[in-house]
């Protein structure tokens, strides 16, 4: 609503669970209709409905009211495979099977399927979300004490779970996905909502151990996932015509992709702001508004 300061934000509305429990078509197209109607939104999150045949409903109706359903992964990996051969247009979290061999490369590669391993929570072993709270300096990284309360920092940083090097499954996940974009399948970028600000970061450089080059990283992490929600008219790529949604960096994300978060401004719409600051500098120059938290930790 542009109400107040950040990025563009697009929610699938409450999730479609198993509690739904649809009888038939017909309501299924009754709910996605509503979706539709009063939640606006492009997109519906199908978090294990039912059985197959009320997931395909849902699929269907989907379809008939131009909406994308994506959908849970569950730590299933034959479900996860119907959620490919049905329609679905995502599946959300990791195949939790290594390695993946042809067929199954394949299914999801040419059934159009977008897939978002959200490598941070991974599934069939240890987060890779942990492995950067253990590699990183996350409590004391100056940016994120100035824009998240010190005791949430506290809260996520401190007392992690540790996991030896060779433990990590996440690359392994990685480069299964690696192997689906490879054979012409979208790979997406999915935070989780893990650490605001330096999640997706994580995601990418988690992603980039699977053996995808930096470039293919990227495209992940902008056009890809515009094209999983159906926004890629508008979002994604610097191209004529689109949202004026830039972020410029210091350095080259090409050479290292660890150089993601070396932002110094943030473009939304032809607006620009400092990235570390957050204040304003173009069209007009106006600093942020100091967070309420700054009362009790001094920020410099």
């Amino acid at each position: 609503m542009g109400e107040m300061q950040g990025p563009r934000a697009f929610n699938t509305g409450p999730g479609t669970f198993s509690s739904t429990n649809f009888q038939s078509l017909d309501e299924a197209r009754n709910t996605v209709a509503r979706y539709k109607k009063y939640y606006r939104t492009n997109t519906v999150k199908s978090y294990m409905v039912g059985n197959r045949k009320q997931r395909e409903w849902l699929v269907m109706a989907c379809k008939e009211n131009g909406i994308m359903p994506t959908t849970e992964g569950g730590l299933d990996l034959k479900l996860d495979l119907t959620h490919a051969l049905d329609g679905f247009s995502g599946n959300e979290h990791a195949l939790p099977i290594v390695p993946l061999y042809k067929d199954v490369v394949e299914i999801f590669a040419r059934s159009g399927i977008s897939y978002t391993p959200t490598l941070l929570v991974a599934y069939g072993g240890p987060w890779a979300e942990n492995y950067f709270y253990e590699t990183t300096t996350v409590h004391d990284d100056p940016k994120l004490r100035r824009f998240i309360p010190h005791d949430i920092l506290d809260e996520r940083a401190k007392r992690r779970p540790w996991f030896s090097e060779e433990e990590q499954v996440f690359p392994k996940l990685a480069a299964e996905a690696a192997k689906i974009m490879r054979a012409g399948g979208r790979v997406c970028i999915g935070g989780h909502g893990q650490l605001q600000g330096i999640q997706c970061h994580w995601e990418m450089w988690a992603l980039k151990s699977g053996g995808l080059s930096n470039h293919e990283v990227l495209r992940s992490a902008t056009l890809y996932g515009a094209q999983a929600i159906g926004y890629d008219q508008d979002l994604g790529s610097i191209e004529p015509g689109k949202l004026a949604d830039v972020l410029v960096l210091n350095k080259d994300p090409l050479d290292n992709i660890r150089n993601t978060n070396t932002i110094r401004f943030v473009m939304k719409g032809g607006d620009m702001w400092e990235a570390d600051t957050l204040n304003q500098v173009w069209p007009v120059e106006k600093k942020l508004p100091e967070p309420w938290w700054w009362k009790d930790q001094p920020v410099k």
